[in-house]
């Protein structure tokens, strides 16, 4: 194999940090490596499973239903560990339940009756994770008043500050990511509750790549902070480093 496409099911604030992984494998590995950026996630996600792509920077609840997918047979590569420090160098992260900075709402149980939005039915941390901090409250979808699918996280956010919904759960790296792109947001959302932690989307390899090629892939990744090149794209992407991880890891998301 002398050319690798890589592809993400994370949020669009991600893509640079991604364009950025495939100049640098592509540096260390030797090859060419090409970021295939459709604009649906759902048609990157197509392009993994027919094996279009061959590694993916997939959500961690995608991860635990594909691990044993006859159509898409793939194994773990390694996890990004950010760097603030609430993630305690450990490859988590967070749902960070957000209102608008002049919101009356204070804490989730204000949230009964509120309007709501979550970004799309496959995502962990917009989706799945809230059904489960409802069903551990005794609570189901009807605890809101109005739910809306928005189709991204950063759509969410935008429902928000335009007022058309009261709440939304947001991946806590996007919404770290967002505030860097964009100072002015801190003083117009604020964070009322942080379901997680949840293991985070991890990157991950099709197994019809070779065990000495899958080998190569996993040191990069690895051994990133080591490097001058590598340890400066992980500042860029807010990370302290790449931790491996085992499919256990993955277990409390299915567990929810």
């Amino acid at each position: 194999m002398n050319a690798l496409v890589l592809t993400s099911l994370q949020a669009a604030n991600a893509d640079p940090t991604i364009r950025a992984m495939a100049d640098y494998l592509t540096q260390k590995l030797g090859l060419s490596v090409a970021f295939a950026n459709a604009p649906r996630w759902q048609d990157r996600e197509a392009l993994f499973d027919r094996s279009d792509a061959q590694l993916a920077w997939l959500c961690g609840l995608a991860y635990a239903e594909k691990r044993y997918s006859h159509a898409a047979p793939i194994e773990l590569l390694a996890a990004p560990v950010m760097n603030a420090p609430h993630y305690a160098g450990r490859p988590v992260y967070f749902s960070d339940v957000v209102v608008g900075a002049d919101s009356p709402l204070r804490c989730f149980a204000d949230l009964r009756g509120a309007r709501w939005a979550y970004n799309n039915p496959g995502s962990h941390s917009g989706y799945n994770i809230t059904r489960y901090h409802l069903a551990k409250l005794g609570e189901d979808g009807s605890f809101f008043g109005r739910v809306v699918e928005s189709g991204s996280h950063q759509r969410s956010l935008a429902l928000l500050l335009a007022g058309e919904i009261d709440a939304s759960a947001i991946d806590s790296t996007v919404l770290e990511t967002e505030l860097l792109l964009r100072p002015e947001l801190a003083g117009q959302v604020r964070i009322i509750e942080r379901l997680g932690p949840s293991p985070i989307p991890p990157w991950v390899l099709r197994r019809e790549v070779s065990p000495i090629l899958a080998a190569e892939i996993r040191r990069c990744f690895v051994e990133m902070n080591n490097d001058p090149a590598g340890a400066a794209l992980l500042a860029q992407a807010q990370m302290l480093r790449f931790a491996p991880v085992t499919d256990s890891d993955y277990d409390p998301i299915r567990q929810m």
